[in-house]
């Protein structure tokens, strides 16, 4: 009996497209080498860049470097197709940060401060592609003008000196409005530094209130002062004011705020964590599962670590 050795010769482009027909059907394997019906492609994870402040306030206060890193941990360890990075002290120097960015997430000093102020343009050409943008506490400060208008576009809503207010006060949540980011959120009372009579869109078009409450007339004892107190808020005495939000713009990107987060002792709260979780995970486009996402209570160990020197 002969035997005969057949060679054949490919180019490298002809051996790609064989191997894409032969991988692209599974029939072609064995059952045993093939047990699932059809071939399936891991999705990449989507990147959320935390990007955290620097020490500014005392102890327990504006702890964002240890915020976002517990946030952080939070939705690795939750939820497995994100992969959460957390820059520190300040906006990040290395180039690729960005890269394949799905959401922004900042929590640091605001106003004429802010890290974003030197940074808006780079900024805008990310949301133009549709990255989402989250801001907690001081953060959703900017100064009026180019900067607050790129807020109200981005996120729907800033605080603007002279027309907002940051007094602290207990925040009662009695009801929620159903919506993706509210999902598994209880109502729930917190004292917090909780800014109001924020800057909206006209309308507040295309803006949704996520956080709704009357703030006590207590609020309004503080003499006029750029964040203290105003005529305008002072007319809106007894009315329901926003504290967070949301807004998906127009090309799909989407943003988020919300105006707690002074002290880091929030953080322990498990409606207030899960809500800014939820939003956080809903800016990325990352699907928030049935009951919101889960994440354990921090230990009174854990809540003290990467906290500022003091």
């Amino acid at each position: 009996m002969r035997a005969f050795l057949v060679v054949f010769f490919f180019s490298a482009s002809s051996l790609g497209n064989l191997l894409s027909v032969l991988f692209s059907d599974a029939s072609f394997f064995p059952a045993s080498l093939c047990p699932s019906s059809s071939l399936t492609t891991i999705p990449a994870k989507k990147r959320i860049v935390f990007i955290a402040g620097a020490c500014s306030h005392g102890a327990g206060e504006h702890e964002h470097k240890a915020g976002c890193l517990l946030l952080a941990q939070r939705l690795n360890a939750t939820m497995p197709t994100v992969d959460a990075v957390v820059y520190s002290d300040g906006w990040p120097s290395d180039p690729s940060a960005f890269t394949n960015a799905a959401a922004i997430v900042i929590y640091g000093d605001g106003g004429e401060g802010h890290l974003i102020n030197k940074h808006l343009e780079s900024v805008n050409a990310l949301m133009k592609k549709g990255v989402g943008l989250a801001c907690i506490h001081y953060a959703v400060e900017v100064p009026k003008g180019p900067v607050g208008n790129y807020f109200l576009d981005w996120i729907g809503g800033y605080f603007e000196t002279f027309w907002s207010v940051n007094p602290v006060w207990t925040a009662d949540y009695k009801t929620l409005p159903k919506h993706v980011i509210t999902t598994g959120v209880q109502p729930f009372t917190i004292n917090d530094e909780w800014y109001y009579h924020m800057r909206f869109r006209p309308n507040l078009d295309g803006v949704t209130p996520l956080l709704t409450t009357v703030p006590p007339a207590s609020t309004l004892n503080r003499k006029d002062g750029p964040h203290e107190n105003n005529p305008a808020v002072r007319a809106e005495a007894g009315q329901p004011q926003h504290t967070a939000w949301c807004r998906e713009r127009p090309n799909g990107g989407r943003g988020f705020g919300i105006t707690g987060g002074h002290y880091h002792r929030v953080w322990a709260d498990d409606n207030f964590r899960k809500l800014v979780l939820n939003a956080i995970a809903w800016v990325a486009k990352v699907d928030v599962p049935a009951g919101g996402v889960s994440s354990a209570t921090p230990s009174k160990e854990e809540m003290g670590l990467n906290q500022c020197p003091h």
